[in-house]
């Protein structure tokens, strides 16, 4: 990325003008992205292809949506992603000085596709390259998530070619990347030859860390119960090991974690985000088997001073420290968990030092690093009218 040779002082009374664009909104960690996004640019109207009343309340009814929102493009909006790219490719943003689009295996990328070279600057926050495209194509393609499954598969096959294409090629003109993670940046590069800064997503660290000294026992994972999730790992593991298991949330998986479950798990599919506090400052460690983009919900255990046991792979990689934060299991297998726990002492793990590393990856640590971005880079080729970075 190439840096402006000043950062310019710009006068009290400019600001730009901001406009945020976002896959979907209806949940999840990249939905505190945007809200945090929000916060620092309330006046900064949000388009997105669908979002629910929840979340159009959460941000102050900025949200903008289009014909995706309504029936039946609303039960369908996981399996469009050519509607989407073209909803998002169409929306007019010409008054803006600057475009912020929050987007993973949506399209919210496709905004600004369709506008000149002096269209605003577009700065790209990824959570991921579209897994389905990229990454974890083959996974998507046995286990599509879409029934009739011959046909999702199909339409995959014949549409990953083209969509893998526009996707690469809407990525060459976004003005700055931002990877939420090392693991993303690589893909960033991997996938679109793209450099990128990261900034970690918000986490509210604040909310785990008010209860302390609450005894601890057994083990617990938090989460939405999706295969990719590998929940089954923690559930064998925790079984033969005979190791109590709290299992919260739910999701197309939960008949069968159910059933694959031994005396000692115990399931929780309605805890609020109170009872969730309670349960993360409760347990002796956090388990977490997926090999995630990053995942909030590890740094949120490790808030409440509580370690995380993680298979070695992905986001985790930012936040686990083998020995002072938590422990990785090297083979995303039960039996590599096992010997982890196995060994696992949580008296060797200091809970304030795992508080405090939290605190790096707390809300106002994203406004700050966010901020920096705008100041040292952004700001400069918006106001000084120069030509956009990535057409230099």
């Amino acid at each position: 990325m190439k840096k402006p040779p000043s950062t310019p002082h710009l006068p009290p009374s400019k600001s730009p003008r901001v406009a945020i664009v976002h896959d979907w909104l209806y949940g999840g960690g990249a939905e505190k992205v945007v809200l945090e996004l929000h916060k620092m640019f309330p006046k900064a109207p949000i388009y997105t292809s669908y979002c629910t009343d929840e979340w159009r309340q959460k941000l102050d009814n900025k949200v903008v949506t289009g014909y995706l929102q309504y029936w039946p493009f609303s039960k369908l909006r996981k399996f469009l992603p050519i509607l989407r790219q073209r909803w998002f490719s169409g929306l007019n943003l010409e008054g803006f000085d600057l475009v912020i689009s929050s987007s993973g295996n949506g399209e919210a990328k496709f905004v600004l596709s369709k506008m000149p070279s002096s269209k605003p600057v577009h700065i790209c926050y990824c959570h991921t390259p579209p897994h389905f495209l990229w990454n974890k194509y083959d996974q998507y393609l046995e286990n599509p998530g879409f029934r009739p499954k011959w046909l999702a598969r199909l339409g995959l096959k014949l549409l990953v070619k083209p969509l893998r294409k526009r996707d690469y090629n809407i990525a060459q003109r976004v003005d700055f990347f931002i990877a939420n993670s090392t693991h993303i940046q690589s893909y960033i590069k991997q996938y679109y030859g793209r450099d990128s800064v990261v900034i970690h997503p918000p986490v509210d660290t604040d909310r785990f860390s008010k209860i302390k000294g609450t005894q601890r026992q057994g083990f617990i994972t938090v989460g939405r119960q999706n295969p990719y999730k590998r929940t089954d790992i923690l559930i064998t593991a925790c079984n033969k090991l005979k190791l109590p298991l709290t299992v919260i949330g739910k999701g197309p998986e939960h008949k069968d974690l159910v059933k694959l479950a031994g005396p000692t798990i115990m399931f929780d599919t309605n805890a609020d985000d109170d009872a969730i506090v309670e349960y993360m400052a409760s347990t002796e460690a956090f388990l977490f088997a997926a090999e995630e983009d990053f995942g909030i919900t590890p740094v949120e255990a490790m808030a409440a001073g509580t370690p995380v046991i993680a298979y070695k792979a992905g986001g985790a990689l930012d936040y686990v420290i083998e020995g002072k934060t938590g422990l990785f299991f090297e083979e995303q297998t039960s039996e590599s968990l096992m010997k982890v726990l196995q060994d696992f002492n949580p008296k060797k793990i200091d809970g304030i030092e795992i508080s405090k590393h939290s605190e790096l990856f707390a809300e106002k640590q994203f406004h700050k690093k966010f901020n920096k971005l705008l100041t040292e880079n952004v700001l400069y080729w918006t106001y000084a009218k120069l030509p956009h970075p990535q057409t230099e």
